[in-house]
């Protein structure tokens, strides 16, 4: 695989990178590291997988992976997770990616605990509050942490975050676009302390189920998909999905497509009756696009494609979450189906 090749793999389903031009000379190198991080809070749903399928263009394009399971994070966030249950709900987290995707190469799991509590973290991050306005971590922290009535915490969590790329000693950030501003951060803070500006490289986020308008979030079932949900549940979520008719934008049903199924089965197949065209193999995400935007791919079709794709990837999840109800019961209503 030529520079340009790994590239665009690289490139491809992200909605920004910064820089273009860094990823271009740091693509030259034969080792290069990146780490992905979550914070685990509430349920683990398909919101969580976006980033997360990038993963198998990195590691074709010969990066190492890192996944951070940010068990710190989690509690400096308003206590979305108490201090008492960060390592049970970091463990459910790690199982479900472990479970989320057929690896062909599993990343590396790292949690936070193990090095953010360490003397020399702690000093850098105080090194990084002397030169850090309240204004400038509160706008790196306003899309990521709750702020509803802001923690300190919450402002000390972009600078750990930041730092996070050091002591993994990583080259690549990835993560969602709502983390756009705690990565612009780094790069322009790390430097002052002595350490390195990294690439940082951003995912769209995925619409609701329920369509434009409605958020996808853990507290409302009918927007997310839970990888260890029930079959039944599946096919009733993505059949009742917001999926109009030739319709793109904000479409989650060809976003389940783009960021779940083509990353993992390089292929969707519609079936169909013959007298609505027959069967029909995509083995190319824009074409797909291209068929349902010209209207000659009925969204009810499209629906019964995706739900078995998706079924049918989760269903290690699913089958392992069926036979160890108990961790789920532990961890509360809201984390089961």
């Amino acid at each position: 695989m030529d520079l340009n090749q790994k590239f665009e793999l690289v490139k491809r389903n992200t909605q920004e990178i910064l820089t273009e031009n860094e990823l271009r000379e740091l693509l030259k190198n034969k080792k290069i590291t990146s780490y992905y991080g979550t914070a685990p809070t509430g349920p683990f749903h398909i919101a969580y997988l976006v980033p997360l399928s990038k993963l198998f263009d990195f590691d074709k394009a010969g990066i190492k992976n890192k996944i951070l399971i940010a068990n710190i994070h989690a509690a400096l966030d308003d206590l979305k997770t108490g201090w008492d249950r960060i390592d049970v709900v970091a463990d459910y987290y790690k199982k479900c990616i472990e479970l989320a995707f057929p690896w062909d190469k599993k990343p590396e799991f790292v949690y936070g605990s193990s090095f953010e509590l360490k003397d020399k973290y702690v000093l850098d991050i105080l090194k990084l509050s002397t030169i850090t306005t309240v204004a400038r971590s509160t706008r790196a922290a306003s899309e990521v942490t709750r702020m509803k009535n802001p923690k300190v915490s919450e402002l000390i969590y972009p600078l750990m975050q930041a730092l996070d790329e050091e002591y993994l000693n990583v080259d690549i950030q990835l993560g969602g676009i709502d983390q756009r501003h705690i990565l612009a951060y780094a790069r322009e803070f790390l430097p002052s302390i002595g350490y390195k500006q990294r690439v940082e490289v951003m995912t769209p986020l995925i619409a609701s189920l329920k369509g434009p308008g409605t958020k996808m979030s853990a507290s409302i079932k009918e927007s997310h998909i839970k990888i260890y949900d029930k079959e039944e549940d599946i096919k009733s979520k993505i059949k009742n999905a917001y999926c109009p008719e030739g319709v793109i934008a904000e479409n989650p049903v060809l976003q389940l497509a783009k960021f779940i199924v083509f990353p993992v089965n390089k292929k969707i197949k519609i079936a169909r009756d013959k007298k609505y065209g027959g069967d029909v193999l995509f083995k190319e995400y824009n074409d797909l696009e291209k068929t349902f935007a010209s209207k000659k791919l009925h969204p009810a079709d499209l629906k019964m494609a995706v739900s078995s794709e998706v079924i049918n990837i989760f269903s290690k999840a699913r089958k392992y979450f069926e036979k160890n109800r108990d961790i789920l019961k532990e961890l509360g209503d809201n984390f089961i189906n």
